[in-house]
């Protein structure tokens, strides 16, 4: 089954948290750490999974930054077949690694340098929906209607691709 969630201001929390966390460890290696996503788009319907994507000058930074965040938990995943944007696993549920020992919700950790498309997709979708409120609407309503066709993820995502594509389209003409 898959879960969504009406918006949950706790995620912006979440990731405000695990920013700093992760900026601490990653002092002078990235240019910005990002909420993108559902999650980070107030009053978006969500899977309850915080998508951070951690943008880096350029390629030449990744070994450093993925050695820099195993020593938080994380493990490197590879691109998952998205060119140019590595994609970060958890070893536990405490991940990022941090003295308070706190349980930390789901994530998406990816790095990306600042020139990768994907990570400019994820930038421009998140803006136009977060200034675009009659958007947020459609597509939580999208999402309701999907979860009851589909209980795959893999399907849930592919059918809402059209809807995505639209928004970045519209977002380009501007």
């Amino acid at each position: 089954m898959i879960d969504i969630q009406t918006y949950n201001p706790q995620w912006a929390e979440q990731f405000a948290q695990i920013k700093r966390i992760l900026a601490k460890q990653l002092t002078g290696q990235y240019i910005s750490i990002e909420h993108v996503g559902s999650t980070s788009i107030v009053g978006q319907t969500a899977k309850p999974i915080l998508d951070i994507d951690i943008i880096i000058p350029s390629r030449q930074q990744l070994p450093s930054v993925i050695t820099a965040l195993h020593t938080l938990g994380y493990h490197h995943r590879g691109d998952l077949d998205v060119e140019g944007r590595e994609a970060f696993g958890r070893i536990d549920n405490y991940v990022p690694w941090h003295p308070d020992q706190q349980v930390w919700m789901n994530q998406h950790l990816y790095v990306c340098a600042q020139d990768n498309q994907e990570l400019h997709r994820h930038l421009t979708f998140r803006n136009y929906l977060r200034q675009h409120p009659e958007e947020v609407i459609a597509y939580g309503q999208l999402k309701q209607q999907l979860i009851k066709q589909t209980e795959d993820r893999e399907q849930y995502t592919l059918l809402k691709t059209d809807f995505v594509e639209g928004i970045l389209s519209k977002a380009n003409r501007l």
